[in-house]
């Protein structure tokens, strides 16, 4: 992508000029840039769909958009009304206000900011009446699970994909059989949880510290690319201690049942994501390299 392209899209899309664009090397899965008062999201629609991504993330972004809460981060309107525009074929560019703030890392959540988080869900989940027939809803399938019991089912069988490819087939094939009660443990929790989708909430999906900002005026929920109704334990699995507050808050009950649920689903699904990275092509690079490293770790744990 050619950063002239990307300021001549901030000026006819949004009316910005972005003459001090500055690209920042933060964040995963997409692109950033400042530009001046404005933080700017490239991400790369693939070459398989790129108009169904680019409607999913559409989608997501006018969600964030329409919950029309001060702890949400969302994205800036262009001048034609749209929350995020097509760059060529491959990419999409969306805008949002840089706001001043400190984000967390990945991992627990600080015992000091416990009941924050825990409120600000409240909000979010509160305010699903909003949005109930926009967001998409979950259904509880694990993704790239075909893939995983594919790589299960021939474990035995040499990954030549590049150089980490043997190294990650012998971690998985260390561990198959746990991985194998994983899946059968995961099945029942989800037959323990399908029904009570009536009950089923506007959710983030990832509000762990790497997507809390902490500013002047609280904490700040950012990147709705996961937005989906689902139970709420899809959000609540990641407070750990800090469940009493959003009964308190909200009166409603914690279901152990969903939080064991998406607990065993986030490590899945990593291990399925860091599988298919390590069976299919790839190079020497850190993402590779980094893709045996958490998949390894999960078993270390």
């Amino acid at each position: 992508m050619d950063e002239r392209d990307l300021t001549a899209a901030l000026l006819d899309g949004w009316g910005i000029t972005a003459g001090d664009l500055a690209y920042l090397p933060v964040g995963a899965g997409s692109y950033h840039w400042a530009a001046g008062p404005w933080f700017v999201k490239v991400d790369d629609l693939g070459v398989d769909s790129p108009s169904r991504v680019f409607e999913d993330l559409r989608r997501s972004l006018t969600v964030a958009l329409r919950l029309g809460l001060a702890c949400v981060v969302a994205p800036v309107v262009a001048v034609d009304g749209s929350v995020v525009r097509r760059l060529g074929d491959r990419f999409a560019v969306a805008v949002f206000p840089l706001v001043a703030g400190v984000a967390g890392e990945f991992g627990p959540h600080r015992a000091e900011d416990l009941g924050e988080v825990a409120r600000v869900l409240a909000q979010v989940h509160g305010a699903t009446p909003a949005v109930v027939d926009l967001a998409p809803r979950a259904d509880l399938r694990l993704p790239g699970r075909g893939g995983l019991e594919e790589a299960l089912r021939v474990v035995e069988v040499p990954w030549t994909g590049g150089p980490y490819a043997e190294r990650g087939r012998a971690v998985l094939r260390r561990h198959a059989g746990l991985v194998r009660d994983w899946l059968a443990e995961f099945d029942q929790l989800v037959a323990g949880v399908r029904g009570t989708s009536a009950g089923w909430v506007v959710t983030h999906g990832e509000p762990h510290p790497g997507n809390v900002l902490r500013t002047a005026d609280g904490l700040r929920l950012i990147d709705w690319t996961t937005v989906q109704i689902a139970p709420a334990e899809r959000d609540l699995w990641m407070l750990g201690e800090g469940l009493e507050e959003y009964t308190a808050v909200t009166g409603q009950v914690v279901s152990p049942v969903g939080i064991a649920l998406y607990r065993r689903w986030w490590v899945l699904a990593d291990v399925a994501a860091f599988t298919a990275d390590l069976r299919g092509p790839h190079g020497a690079g850190r993402d590779s390299a980094a893709a045996l490293r958490y998949l390894s770790g999960y078993f270390e744990r």
